[in-house]
């Protein structure tokens, strides 16, 4: 567990403890808390992190929602009640190869290592739940995942001897959170950032199957592992539309939030939605950007196979033009073949070489011919 105190440009990181430990005082007279939890340590803990949530914000989550958080296959949603807003979003993270400690993380990652680019099977999807209080952030991440240290990292380089940096122009995960909900915020743009690092190296793997698909002499043979790939970029186009429906519901839920009038307050709600709309913008760019890899590798495996149909055609045409060639000589030699006694030049000292100069002059003719009209030609590359 992990607990930070967030007061205008101040970010203070509690030392770990227990949940049991946090009162109503421990809320910052301005500012709010990020409760940050292991899935383990969130369901060994659970009654005393109710307790906890109860005392400082006068409400416990919902025995659903507790299942939800708990839950490592569910895929991205949001709820909320009158209290707080659930949001699941499913992490689109490079797995860093660390062993899981959790039971459930052990389901997701244990399996049989799959043909395929390994950067596919590199990906890790275990969701990360949000629940946003008005002055409580409460998130539950899987044991081995980097976004919760990667981010308390960046908000904590962000305080100090620095200048501040809560400029509400930041962009991504920049900057100082304003309230629970522009954290959770930016802690979901980083993880959807982190997806499209991820771009060119799987740009690069996919584009080098394409090139050895539709190369001339390439006899592709991994049909199982280009298989697998399509699989995977649909399951990541699936889990990019969850997102989307979760984000966008979400956003939709924040024009009947209660505003006062005070500009401060306006225009924090403001930024709240231009930064929403931010995060479904990134989501559209992964969605654009997998649907262009699945199109890409559906043209390449089309040209394939259209490049085979092409070479086979190339060597069906060489054969006909070669057995036309054959084929007068062929009857020259069935004519000459005749058990007749008496036949033109059968008994000249000369006809057998005029035979085979008439021969080798219509196969080089016809040859010419074949030529010329390119039929023993290769097709250009």
């Amino acid at each position: 567990m992990r607990v930070f105190s967030i007061t205008g440009n101040q970010v203070q990181a509690w030392p770990e403890h227990s949940a049991e430990t946090l009162q109503p005082q421990a809320l910052p007279e301005k500012g709010f808390l990020w409760l940050a939890f292991s899935r383990s340590h969130f369901e060994r803990h659970l009654p005393a992190i109710q307790a906890s949530l109860q005392q400082l914000t006068g409400q416990s989550l919902v025995d659903l929602h507790v299942a939800d958080l708990l839950n490592g296959q569910l895929p991205s949603r949001y709820d909320f009640t009158s209290h707080y807003d659930l949001l699941v979003f499913r992490r689109l993270a490079q797995h860093t190869g660390a062993t899981p400690r959790h039971s459930e993380t052990k389901a997701a990652h244990v399996q049989v290592k799959r043909p395929g680019p390994p950067i596919l099977q590199r990906i890790d999807t275990s969701p990360v739940g949000f629940a946003v209080f008005e002055r409580v952030l409460l998130s539950v991440h899987p044991d081995d995942c980097v976004v919760r240290e990667a981010y308390a990292s960046r908000l904590l380089n962000a305080t100090g001897d620095k200048p501040p940096t809560n400029d509400p122009r930041s962009a991504g995960a920049r900057g100082i959170p304003l309230s629970p909900a522009d954290m959770m915020l930016r802690i979901v743009s980083q993880m959807v950032d982190a997806y499209l690092d991820l771009r060119r190296e799987l740009s690069r793997q996919l584009d080098h199957w394409q090139a050895e698909l539709i190369h001339p002499g390439a006899r592709f043979r991994r049909w199982d592992a280009l298989l697998q790939a399509r699989l995977a970029l649909h399951q990541l186009e699936d889990l990019c539309d969850d997102q989307h429906t979760a984000m966008l519901n979400w956003n939709e839920t924040l024009d009947d939030w209660v505003v006062s009038d005070d500009q401060t307050a306006l225009r924090e709600h403001e930024l709240l939605k231009v930064r929403c709309r931010d995060v479904l913008e990134h989501i559209d760019r992964v969605v654009h950007h997998v649907r262009r890899l699945e199109h890409n590798t559906e043209t390449a495996v089309q040209m394939h196979f259209n490049a085979q149909g092409n070479r086979t055609n190339d060597i069906m045409r060489t054969l006909t033009a070669l057995t036309a060639i054959f084929l007068p000589l062929n009857l020259i030699a069935a004519v000459f073949g005749m058990n007749f006694e008496f036949m033109p030049w059968l008994h000249k000292a000369s006809a057998f070489w005029w035979t085979l100069g008439g021969m080798a002059a219509v196969a080089t003719t016809l040859a010419l011919v074949f030529w010329r009209k390119r039929y023993l030609a290769r097709t250009g590359e």
